[in-house]
């Protein structure tokens, strides 16, 4: 009964331990008879008992206490917690949270009462402050009683004033400060009657950031004012660090020049020879903290400020930037592995991860931004979220983040006043801890596991933000600009712009200033990021068109909350998105229609074509889902998938041979082929179920489309529209005319759709190929495309029917389709010596006829000499010749044919290269012009910024000598297709 009724008040110890302490025998708090407190103050005094960390830890070192006043003679504590609120909660909070600060009480009984409340009724001052005599420097004892006295202060009234976590870790520093100053008095005192040296004592690490902890080492540099102070002043510098030893905490003096080998104490002109020469990129990020604390503060200002310029340029060096990430690295290194999951200062989510990312953005934008400049880390943050520079809601995490675990380390240190930044393992520690924190039981946890729930979930934060901040492309980008072209003034600006050949530099400034022009977040963070950006669009053959198309989608997207976040926080957006804007209008075009495919660029899984399986189910999920809208709503949507298709595959067309994607390989042209033929065939098939809901036929009507040229072959390019060929086979039961009409009216109303106008490229579906060309019927059955192809049909028909295939509708009409292509295509007994003259002609007269005005046949990559038409016609009469015998020649693709050519011996290996080589250069080329211009062309300009553009895509070779390594490759290829023609 008496431990249960004892249990109430929180005691874990409460059986004979507790009861002995509160009873007769001890406090004379608790009536062991009644098992009850003994009268009402002694409930009271109970309750506070009950609401420290541990309980019995406070009970313990009250009962101390009281035993050691009474041995001391000094006032009853007992009796003025009862008397006076303010310290009954102070008292007990610092007892069951500190047991040094409990020994210190018992060691000095009367010290209690520098928690009691003032007579105003007001909590005693905890701001750091000394309480030392005036009249000369204290002795060191005196300075070490100050100092405890101030200290349980400012525990107190951490513990129960609801103190945010600034306010206790500036009055931390401030008592530093005055420890500091206290024993520099005392050193300079011992100097008995020399001379005074000019001493400055400059605080650094969280001391001189205004953020220390209970137990810290207190980090500092001493500097001198001329050679003449130097000898007194180590003397006072080294009494003072022995000094402060003794009283509180150690004083470091690593962080000075040549660290501990260096000499002590500097003088001012030396300070600033080493770092304008010696300095490394740690040495500046310390010297973010560093405030003068102690001695002369006026040289220590002076320090500082004669030190600033240097500090504000080291993130320009170029290693600036990996310097600190790999310093970071090394850290987490050197940390034991049994404490990596428990280390909250130096380990993978702790302290350090904020402060190095938090650092590092200092370093590399306080070079312009004063309000940056702050020493202490949480107002460096908000600093950076005010400007811009890092998200709010990320801000906001590593706030929370910040202030969690520096909560931690304080109650973990507050405990023995040890310094220790590890989380103990002893369930009973952790179950202090958590109770030190303020945790109880609430919603089924216990107090334990809440802890354990919210650290875990700090430091998954921390981790990813840390990653996120620190490992940004963008800021190695921003950190290798200069500070005065960070500015960007109109003058430094227009400099600027003429310097990285942008053509008219009065035009593109008209632009940054537009999107830089305010105070807003919006143009804080164009600050940011256009002096990076400049350097990529320079790096195009028309930098300021890749300008004015980032100011294009910044108008666009600019009020958009996602869009600018997305260019400063996600990886690799900015720079790829900057050389988007700057190789490729087509993928411009693209991205202005629809903004939202900027996210495509923050991953390079999404910068993979997809697999026509995954298109084919996306695209008809979609059409199914307007199942309920009009025919031309659902095809707008399904146009709008295809637009965010093409903008995918031009992307990683682009960035991939720009450099930019991970791994570092170019897509190649089959790759690209594929990807625009899947995206094709996907689209068809989403327009054939909405044009058959649109046009209802006859139930069991079987209708197929079936891919021909480029999309049967797999080999669309950007520009390509959709051969095709459709194909119906009529019911049972269902008159000729009702079947062929209502496979007519599916033919046309697909046609329709995907012709009709909407902001993305136009799909051209080109039914041209069939038979009796755009004279014959847009649509027959099976049965009347075999009655063709076996009594009408020419040559050159069967040549296009190399490349017909299955695309989408009913998969076993399309089988039946391929296999009747199949007895044409490949005939059983070759080709008649006049059906390859009759080829021969054909191809002539296409290369005279077809051939654009003004065309140059040696640099057309369609049809000109070598190219890709040259190719296609030779390994289709080749096709057309063996493939009833040769299996492999049965492929749509064209270099899978040219490749089983050379297998089976049909042509030259040195020519099948040849061939592949230039059929591959000139289906690139075609693309790249596509992607530079924006517009379909096939012809490869001799000189000019689209020729370039072209280049910079294929290689980045001078567009002279690309020039002639295609006039090379395509003659070698020329001469391979007569041979070929000509056997």
């Amino acid at each position: 009964m008496r431990s249960g009724r004892l249990a109430r008040y929180g005691f874990r110890d409460n059986s004979a331990r507790a009861a002995d302490l509160l009873g007769p025998d001890g406090l004379r708090l608790w009536d062991v008879a009644a098992h009850e407190p003994a009268d009402a103050d002694a409930a009271e005094l109970l309750t506070a008992l009950s609401r420290a960390a541990d309980p019995d830890l406070a009970l313990r070192q009250l009962h101390r206490l009281v035993e050691a006043e009474q041995r001391a003679g000094a006032p009853a504590v007992v009796e003025a917690m009862v008397a006076d609120a303010g310290l009954r909660r102070r008292l007990v909070a610092v007892l069951g949270a500190s047991s040094a600060l409990g020994d210190h009480l018992v060691a000095n009984p009367a010290e209690f009462r520098v928690l009691a409340t003032g007579r105003n009724g007001q909590a005693p001052a905890a701001e750091g402050a000394l309480e030392l005599a005036t009249d000369g420097p204290p002795s060191v004892a005196a300075l070490r009683l100050a100092y405890r006295r101030a200290l349980l202060r400012v525990a107190a009234a951490d513990l129960t004033a609801g103190r945010g976590l600034e306010q206790t870790t500036a009055a931390l520093s401030a008592l530093a400060d005055a420890t500091l100053q206290a024993a520099y008095g005392i050193a300079v005192a011992e100097l008995h009657g020399g001379p005074e040296p000019r001493l400055a004592v400059v605080a650094m690490g969280k001391c001189g950031g205004n953020e220390l902890n209970y137990v810290s080492d207190v980090d500092v540099i001493f500097v001198v004012a001329g050679d003449d102070d130097i000898a007194t002043g180590t003397t006072v510098a080294a009494r003072l660090i022995e000094i402060c030893g003794l009283v509180a905490w150690p004083v470091d003096a690593a962080l000075r020049p040549e660290g501990s080998r260096g000499p002590l104490v500097r003088t001012l002109a030396s300070h600033l020879a080493y770092y304008r020469r010696w300095a490394r990129t740690w040495e500046f990020q310390a010297l973010l903290k560093a405030r003068p604390a102690a001695g002369d503060l006026e040289l220590g200002r002076a320090w500082v400020d004669e030190l600033e310029p240097l500090v504000w340029h080291a993130a320009e060096r170029p290693e600036a930037v990996e310097d600190t990430r790999a310093m970071r690295r090394r850290i987490i290194d050197n940390i034991p592995h049994n404490q990596m999951d428990r280390e909250i200062k130096r380990g993978p989510g702790g302290l350090r991860d904020i402060e190095f990312a938090v650092q590092l953005l200092q370093l590399v934008h306080g070079r312009t931004d004063p309000s940056l400049r702050d020493p202490g880390t949480l107002p460096a943050l908000r600093a950076l979220v005010a400007g811009g520079y890092v998200g709010r809601q990320d801000g906001e995490t590593l706030l929370r983040g910040y202030v969690f675990l520096r909560s931690v380390e304080h109650r973990l240190q507050l405990q023995q006043l040890k310094r220790t930044h590890v989380v103990p393992t002893d369930d009973d520690a952790v179950r202090w801890l958590a109770h030190a924190l303020g945790y109880t039981h609430e919603h089924g946890l216990s107090a334990v596991e809440a802890f354990r729930r919210d650290w875990v979930e700090h430091a998954a934060n921390v981790r990813r933000l840390h990653a996120k901040l620190l490992y940004r492309p963008l800021l190695e980008s921003v950190a290798r600009v200069s500070a005065e072209d960070l500015r960007m003034t109109p003058d430094s600006a227009r400099k600027r712009l003429s310097l990285l050949g942008f053509a008219d530099p009065a035009g593109s400034l008209r632009h940054i200033e537009s999107l830089t022009a305010g105070v807003s977040r919006t143009a804080a963070i164009q600050r940011t990021l256009l002096p990076a950006l400049l350097p990529d669009f320079a790096d195009a053959p028309e930098p300021d068109r890749g300008l004015l198309n980032y100011r294009q989608v910044s108008d666009k997207l600019g009020s958009t909350p996602w869009y600018l976040r997305l260019l400063r926080d996600e990886g690799p957006v900015a720079r790829r998105f900057a050389r988007v804007l700057s190789l490729s209008r087509y993928a411009t075009d693209l991205l202005v229609r629809d903004p939202e495919a900027l996210r495509l660029l923050a991953d390079d899984a999404e910068l993979v074509p997809r697999a026509a399986d995954v298109l084919c189910a996306g695209f008809t999920a979609v059409a199914e889902r307007h199942a309920d809208s009009d025919a031309q709503a659902a095809t707008v949507a399904v146009r709008a998938l295809r637009r965010r298709e093409l903008f995918r595959i031009a992307c990683a067309d682009v960035l991939s041979r720009a450099g930019s994607l991970t791994p570092d390989r170019p897509v190649g042209v089959e790759t690209v082929g594929s990807g625009l033929t899947a995206v094709t065939d996907a689209t068809l098939e989403a327009a054939l179920l909405i044009a058959r809901r649109a046009r209802p036929a006859p139930e069991g009507l079987r209708f197929a489309v079936i891919g021909m040229g480029r999309l049967g072959g797999y080999e669309m390019s950007y520009p390509s529209d959709a051969d095709v060929l459709f194909v119906y086979d009529k019911p049972a039961g269902v008159a000729d005319d009702a079947a062929s009409s209502a496979a007519l009216a599916i033919a046309e109303e697909l046609r329709r759709l995907l012709a009709a106008p909407a902001p993305d490229p136009e799909l051209g579906v080109d039914a041209g190929l069939r038979p009796e060309g755009r004279q014959g019927p847009l649509v027959r059955s099976l049965a009347a495309y075999g009655a063709y192809y076996s009594r009408w049909s020419k040559v050159w028909e069967a040549q296009a029917l190399l490349r017909a295939r299955f695309v989408c509708g009913d998969a076993d009409l399309g089988a039946e389709f391929e296999a009747l292509a199949d007895r044409v295509r490949y005939p059983r007994d070759g080709l008649t010596r006049e059906q390859i003259v009759e080829i021969k002609r054909i191809k002539a007269r296409v290369e005279t006829e077809r051939l654009p005005r003004g065309a140059d046949p040696a640099t057309h990559a369609k049809l000109g000499r070598g190219g890709l038409a040259d190719v296609e016609w030779a390994v289709q009469l080749l096709q057309l010749r063996h493939a009833r015998t040769v299996p492999g020649l049965r492929s749509t693709r064209t270099l899978d044919a040219l490749a089983a050519a050379r297998d089976a011996e049909l042509l030259d290996g040195g020519d099948a290269t040849a061939m592949a080589a230039s059929w591959t250069l000139a289906a690139q080329v075609r693309n790249a012009l596509t992607l530079v211009r924006g517009r379909p062309t096939d012809q490869l300009p001799r000189h000019g910024p689209e020729l370039a553009g072209t280049v910079q895509l294929l290689g980045g070779r001078d567009p002279g000598e690309f020039v002639d390594h295609y006039l090379r490759v395509t003659r070698w290829s020329r001469a391979a297709v007569e041979r070929v023609l000509d056997a």
